[in-house]
């Protein structure tokens, strides 16, 4: 028979949302349990478990975000309770039902919340993911309008496929996903606005930053971003560049080291990670409204559509002009001539060539002076 570990864990969805309740981040967590941000995130993903001392004090901590977050929902109920209106026959409906001495009259039942519009749900997720993402993107490739226009770019898409992106696993990796393709585009480099670097940040730490950051590789910097910018594990790393594990770990360790060897201060993971923060809040770039980015997405769509029907009415039009003038029967080729008992054909004269026609005018030239028998006078 198994022995009961002596501090059990919740599952690690439990976890995180103890964790997300008590308003701590992951940092936080590693601060006061005494591990790696990358540790606590592993554990609530389920991936790593703590063991020894490390365990007692992540599982104190987490029964203490429990009981605050049980007192602070007991309190919530009380409070909803006592702003209830008395009940018929004296009776407050505040009063628990411990001290109570008969059965209330039953209520009515709850109404059951009304889902959200996909207006709604589109705004919500634009809310949360928008205003880092346009950050993020900037961190990518150090232009503040590319990286606005950038996300909204991708949140116009995902309104398109609204359908597609709500059961979608991670809406918000669909939308970043799609940010950093549209950013990282080659074809950029043809557009005039963007020929020309923009200003750098006034800060002379930010500027040497950016400056290593823009002279990775794009999938390096990529990756560097995602696992040390963003906070994703490996595998989410490598599944959102698309390449497999042990290439994102090659290009993870090719980008630290290039940014070691030139900022040898950021050696450190958790210090790379608070300085990404920093040079990404540092820059004041405001995303559109959710509002004006769903009209764009339907002023384009309209759009597209209005020339895939224009293409398709052009094309109908050709293929029924090309019917209406195309000829009904073969009419086969005139054949050329034949020799007919040694007679050659009768053709037209063609063009002479310049030979020919030099030739001719020379005999031209010469006819009226020449020798007699070939200008015969008459006697």
């Amino acid at each position: 028979m198994t022995r009961s570990p002596a501090n059990p864990l919740p599952p690690p969805e439990e976890r995180r949302r103890l964790r997300e309740a008590g308003s701590l981040t992951q940092a936080q967590v590693a601060d006061r349990v005494g591990v790696s941000r990358e540790t606590v995130h592993a554990w609530e993903i389920g991936r790593r478990s703590p063991r020894g001392g490390r365990r007692e004090t992540y599982a104190q901590l987490l029964r203490t975000l429990a009981e605050k977050t049980e007192d602070q929902e007991a309190s919530e109920e009380l409070e909803v309770m006592a702003r209830q209106p008395v009940a018929a026959g004296g009776v407050d409906t505040a009063v628990p039902s411990a001290m109570r001495t008969e059965d209330p009259a039953p209520g009515p039942e709850p109404r059951p919340e009304r889902p959200l519009s996909p207006a709604q749900a589109f705004d919500a997720l634009y809310a949360f993911c928008a205003p880092a993402l346009v950050r993020q993107t900037y961190l990518l490739t150090g232009r503040r309008e590319l990286a606005r226009e950038s996300v909204e770019w991708a949140f116009q898409l995902a309104w398109q496929r609204w359908p597609e992106v709500a059961r979608d696993r991670d809406p918000a990796g669909w939308v970043r996903a799609t940010a950093y393709d549209c950013a990282l585009s080659p074809w950029h480099r043809f557009r005039p606005r963007y020929r020309h670097p923009e200003p750098p940040p006034p800060d002379a730490s930010d500027r040497a930053l950016l400056d290593v950051l823009l002279e990775l590789p794009a999938p390096q910097r990529r990756t560097l971003l995602l696992y040390d910018g963003v906070g994703l594990d490996l595998p989410e790393t490598a599944a959102e560049t698309e390449a497999s594990t042990p290439a994102a770990a090659n290009r993870l360790l090719h980008a630290r080291a290039a940014l070691a060897a030139r900022l040898p201060g950021l050696s450190d993971p958790a210090e790379l990670n608070r300085r990404l923060a920093e040079l990404a809040s540092a820059e004041r770039l405001r995303a559109a409204k959710p509002a004006t980015v769903r009209d764009g997405s339907e002023r384009r769509a309209r759009f597209w559509t209005r020339a895939a029907i224009a293409f398709t009415v052009a094309l109908i039009g050709t293929t029924a002009l090309t019917l209406r003038t195309a000829p009904t029967r073969y009419e086969p080729p005139v054949p050329p001539g034949q020799t007919v008992l040694g007679v050659p054909p009768k053709v037209a004269p063609g063009p002479l060539s310049k030979a020919e026609q030099k030739l001719r005018e020379k005999l031209r030239s010469e006819m009226q002076h020449g020798p007699e028998r070939l200008a015969p006078q008459v006697q």
